[in-house]
């Protein structure tokens, strides 16, 4: 019986979940809530998941701080419902416990623009050149990192770099354009970019912010330059949640994926929250990465813990150091 159990996990892990059914008369509520508990499990939802998977995490938030939550908990296993390297750094920063990622092709279009061994020849183009990595990347690639930032705390990081010291910035290039004009640092940046935030139409915009003119625009700092430019406040998905609870406003013009809305409609339930559009006939911008993750996969997920997420002794080791550098200077700002 332990044979046949442990083969059937071997080929879901190779062949993943897809073909699998779930009885549709299950109630999957109470399946999470037993499943939980039997296997001391926590799940993690990214905001930019769907609504009905954010309602039943334990932890909902940006990807290093709900790692950083995990870390802090008794579990043994740790469901992550987002991407790749979020999952990754999961398991850098709790290497003990067991992470599982519903769905292993959940990528992410900016981890993937910089892969660590190209990446590795770029670098040595820049002798003495201290690395700066967005935490969006892949594990391997925070091994060549000095020091990881977040796009909550990318300004202080930059700023806690000795004047004169060189920079190169990766993978985010808009968040890298962003953070020159914020710092007046000039670094080397890597050109890539989130696919989600890269495809917001200015015109589009514009045109929305004219029909809706007491609305606020509120942008992530991984938009393009015009989007930045005209937005009201720039930040991270959490601190865009944060500034819509505050803000005076009652309209809000949303430029990020869209899944952060259902958190910034829970939050301030009186308040107008219109997407921002994209550059194509859809009316929104999604993730296509984030909504591969579904409650059936997530059931399936913790059911058979798999797929799981491991990685190398060396990298988690190395990885870690980039981060353990990133919260040290944000841990000094009061971050």
């Amino acid at each position: 019986m332990t044979t046949n159990f442990a083969t059937a996990k071997r080929d879901l892990q190779n062949k993943g979940f897809l073909d699998l059914a779930v009885d549709p008369t299950l109630d999957l509520y109470k399946e999470f809530e037993r499943l939980k508990n039997e296997k001391n499990a926590v799940i993690l939802a990214h905001y930019y998941q769907e609504s009905e998977i954010q309602d039943i995490a334990d932890f909902i938030g940006d990807s290093l701080g709900l790692s950083q939550e995990a870390a802090k908990t008794g579990a043994d296993i740790i469901v992550f419902a987002g991407v790749h390297f979020m999952a990754e750094t999961a398991k850098i920063l709790s290497p003990q416990k067991k992470v599982l990622l519903p769905d292993l092709k959940a990528g992410c279009s900016l981890a993937d623009a910089c892969p660590a061994p190209v990446f590795s020849k770029f670098k040595e183009k820049y002798p003495g050149h201290v690395v700066v990595s967005y935490v969006n990347t892949t594990a391997e690639m925070k091994t060549l990192t000095d020091i990881c930032c977040t796009s909550t705390n990318a300004v202080q990081i930059i700023e806690s770099i000795p004047e004169g010291q060189p920079i190169i910035f990766a993978p985010d290039i808009n968040l890298g354009r962003y953070l020159v004009k914020k710092t007046g640092r000039d670094m080397v940046l890597w050109n890539g970019a989130c696919m989600v935030h890269e495809i917001f139409s200015n015109e589009k915009i514009t045109k929305l912010m004219l029909r809706h003119p007491k609305a606020e625009l509120i942008a992530h700092p991984e938009c393009e330059a015009p989007i930045l430019e005209k937005a009201h406040f720039i930040g991270s998905t959490t601190g865009l949640l944060n500034y819509t609870v505050r803000s005076a406003a009652t309209e809000f013009i949303v430029a990020t994926e869209v899944g952060i809305i259902h958190q910034m409609e829970k939050c301030s339930p009186q308040k107008i929250f219109i997407p921002a559009p994209p550059d194509n006939i859809c009316a929104c911008n999604e993730c296509p990465h984030m909504k591969r993750n579904t409650l059936e996969k997530l059931y399936l997920c913790m059911k058979y813990e798999l797929p799981e997420i491991e990685l190398p002794a060396r990298v988690i080791k190395e990885a870690r150091a980039s981060i353990d550098r990133m919260l040290a200077v944000s841990a000094k700002a009061g971050l």
